[in-house]
C-alpha cells in the first residue's frame, strides 16, 4: 500500500490552497470577456437569443392608455352596484325562499377579530341550458339566530351548466361570531 507522508499531504494541499484563487480568477475574467463581446446587439443580450416578433417602438405610457385602473374599478363597482339593484328589484316581488334555493350554497370565510366585516363565499349553479341572472339575499345570522346584516347579490349572465361565485360581505357583522344564510335566491 503506498503511504503519503504527512509532509507531502501538508504540502499539497497547501498548493491547492495557493492555486485555487488564481484559477478561479481565470475563469471570472474569460467569463466576463466572453459577455462582453462586441458583436453583442444589446449589452447582455446572449448570443443565442433570437426576437421573432419586432419590438415595440416604444413602451406605452400612462397617458397613452384609454382606461386608467380608477376607470376600470369604477366600472366594475358601477356594474357589481348595477347588477345589485337588479336583484333588489327582482326579490322584492318574490314570496317565500324563491325558485333557486337548490342552485346556491353558502359558506362563511374565516376572518381575523381585526377585520372590519365578516365574509361568505355565495356559490350559484346554473342547471339551465341558457344563461340566466341570479338574485340572492345572504343572511349574517348570530348563534341565537338573530338576523344581524342581509346583503344582496347579482349575478348576472351566469353560464349554463357552470358554477359562479362572489363574496357577501357584511359591516354590521364585523366582530360578531355569524353564520351565512340563503334566506332568498330567484332565477330570472
Amino acid at each position: 500500500m503506498n503511504k503519503t507522508s504527512p509532509a507531502r499531504r501538508a504540502l499539497g494541499s497547501r498548493a491547492v490552497r495557493s492555486v485555487a484563487p488564481a484559477v478561479l480568477a481565470v475563469v471570472i475574467v474569460a467569463g466576463a470577456a466572453a459577455c462582453d463581446s462586441e458583436s453583442s446587439p444589446t449589452q447582455g443580450t446572449a448570443r443565442s437569443t433570437r426576437t421573432v416578433s419586432a419590438e415595440p417602438a416604444a413602451s406605452p405610457t400612462a397617458a397613452e392608455s384609454p382606461r386608467t385602473q380608477e376607470d376600470f374599478a369604477a366600472s366594475v363597482s358601477a356594474d357589481v352596484e348595477r347588477n345589485r339593484q337588479k336583484a333588489v328589484t327582482t326579490l322584492e316581488g318574490v314570496e317565500g325562499k324563491g325558485n333557486a334555493v337548490q342552485d346556491v350554497s353558502v359558506s362563511g370565510l374565516p376572518v381575523a377579530a381585526s377585520e372590519k366585516f365578516r365574509s361568505a363565499l355565495v356559490r350559484v349553479t346554473n342547471r339551465t341550458g341558457k344563461a340566466a341572472f341570479y338574485a340572492v339575499r345572504v343572511e349574517f345570522v348570530d348563534a341565537s339566530g338573530k338576523v344581524l346584516d342581509s346583503v344582496v347579490l347579482g349575478f348576472a349572465d351566469a353560464p349554463p351548466n357552470r358554477t359562479v361565485s362572489q363574496h357577501a360581505n357584511s359591516r354590521k357583522a364585523a366582530g360578531v361570531k355569524t353564520f351565512p344564510r340563503i334566506a332568498q335566491a330567484e332565477r330570472d
